[in-house]
This record gives C-alpha cells, sequence and structure tokens, in this order.
C-alpha cells in the first residue's frame, strides 16, 4: 500500500463548519513498560498553510526525519504542546485514564500559551473519545481512524510528541543504563525484559506491565 502525505482536507471542513480552530491530538509510549505515555497536541486555523515538508505520522518516519520535523511543525502550526503521564501514574489510574490526564496537562499547556481552547474543535485519532471523561468541561471532540496517517493536524501532534517523549528516554538513559532506552525507548524488547530480570525494575516501569517480576 502507497504511503500518502496527511492533508488539511478534514481541518478545512471543520474551519468550514464553525471551529476557529482544530487541535490534532496523538499519543505516544501507549504499549511502551517503562516511561511516561506522551499526548501531543497540535493546534491548526484557517492561516496555518501547507504542511512541512515529509511530516506523515511519526510511526512512517525515521528517528533522525521526526527530530528535523518537529521544531519545524511548532514553528508552523499555531501552538504545540505535550501533555505527560507518568508510569507511576499509568500504574494507579490504568493506562486510559492517563492518556487523558496527560491530554488535559497538554491543554492547560496550550491555554496558558493563549490558545482558544473553547473555540476549538478537537480532532481525536482513533475511534474512541477518551480525552473527555477527564475534563470537568467537555470539548467538541471528533474521532477519527488513522487520522495520524490522513490528517495534518494529528500527524504533526504525533511527531512532537513522539520527539519529546523519545527525549526523555535517551536522557533517562545516560542516567540509568542498562535498560537500553536510548534504542528500545521503554518498548518490551527481548533485552530490555532481560535487563529488568537482571537489574530489576525503576520507578520508570510500569510495574503492573511488567511479565517479569522486579
Amino acid at each position: 500500500m502507497a504511503v500518502t502525505d496527511p492533508t488539511l482536507e478534514i481541518e478545512t471542513a471543520m474551519h468550514a463548519a464553525g471551529a476557529r480552530f482544530v487541535i490534532g491530538i496523538d499519543e505516544v509510549g501507549r504499549g511502551a513498560i517503562a516511561g511516561p505515555v506522551a499526548v501531543g497536541l497540535c493546534v491548526v486555523d484557517v492561516t496555518v498553510g501547507a504542511h512541512p515538508e515529509g511530516l506523515r505520522d511519526s510511526k512512517l518516519l525515521s528517528e533522525k526525519r521526526r527530530v528535523a520535523l518537529a521544531p519545524l511543525t511548532a514553528e508552523w502550526a499555531v501552538h504545540t504542546s505535550v501533555g505527560l503521564a507518568s508510569a507511576l501514574e499509568v500504574d494507579r489510574i490504568g493506562i486510559v485514564a492517563a492518556l487523558g490526564l496527560a491530554a488535559r496537562r497538554g491543554l492547560v499547556a496550550l491555554h496558558e500559551a493563549g490558545a482558544d481552547i473553547g473555540a476549538s474543535v478537537v480532532l481525536l485519532d482513533g475511534s474512541h473519545d477518551w480525552l473527555n471523561p477527564a475534563l470537568s468541561s467537555p470539548l467538541r471532540v471528533q474521532t477519527r481512524v488513522k487520522a495520524d496517517r490522513d490528517c495534518s493536524s494529528v500527524a504533526g501532534a504525533s511527531v512532537v510528541a513522539k520527539v519529546h517523549r523519545d527525549s526523555l528516554m535517551i536522557d533517562a538513559d545516560s542516567k540509568q543504563p542498562g535498560y537500553g532506552w536510548a534504542g528500545n525507548k521503554g518498548y518490551g524488547s527481548a533485552d530490555h525484559f532481560a535487563a529488568i530480570a537482571q537489574l530489576g525494575a525503576t520507578d520508570l516501569h510500569r510495574r503492573t506491565w511488567l511479565k517479569t517480576s522486579a
């Protein structure tokens, strides 16, 4: 199947229907066994123009390309932010609630940066609205399967979230070596599980997710 670039077609339709801003949202690190879950948010309006050349869902890009595109995406968008929920929070409240918590933190950061959340529609990757249950006031949310592939704002959100989370895991690897986080980014590779068996789990591990006891 050929890979196609995302477009602003969906966002443009939302603007035409009355949304001043569209907030593309995507998550990164949902399936990891270590590190936070990260939620990227990318705000666009009718003035943003074409997205940076080569922007795609972060899973379709090399690490080098993602790192290059993240600042370009931040410059292109009206606002971007990344919200996090820690491994401990994932253990305490579960992954879906942790996604909502991370997104809420990202929305607060957007608000503090001057984004008009109330005049926005959220374009959420996937088929399930996990965002509104985490909010005290509901937002207008439209879910879309493969939005990270098809919609520029969500692709942008995926890139900024992935680069931000990867940088945290690379930094953590330098402080707590032995788990290979700079390479596996906290996902459950065979070498990662072997390291846990040898060294034990850390505060960055989602202990309820581990198949090997600490």
